[in-house]
């Protein structure tokens, strides 16, 4: 295995790891807000994962659905961020 092999390795490793943690953030987060921060970074993570892969398997059509799912995401955790906001006025 060469030295980029085990960057990947390392880098899937540390994803899942990260992956997990968000989980259990989600599971046990004690407010609504912490649980929509988990949720985002969870989405992020699949999305690093589904880059890591990119690059992995050399196609570089993967890109360009991480770049959509984090476009999505980023928009969607403003607008429930948005949400609560309004909802903390009424």
């Amino acid at each position: 295995m060469s030295a980029f092999d085990w960057m990947i390795q390392i880098g899937y490793f540390i994803l899942v790891a990260a992956l997990i943690c968000a989980v259990a953030r989600v599971v046990i987060g004690p407010t609504l807000p912490d649980r929509v921060i988990a949720l985002d970074l969870v989405a992020m993570v699949i999305a690093g994962i589904a880059a890591i892969y990119a690059i992995d398997t050399d196609n570089q059509v993967y890109l360009d659905v991480v770049l959509v799912m984090a476009i999505t995401i980023f928009f969607s955790t403003v607008a429930f961020s948005r949400y609560l906001q309004q909802r903390e006025k009424r």
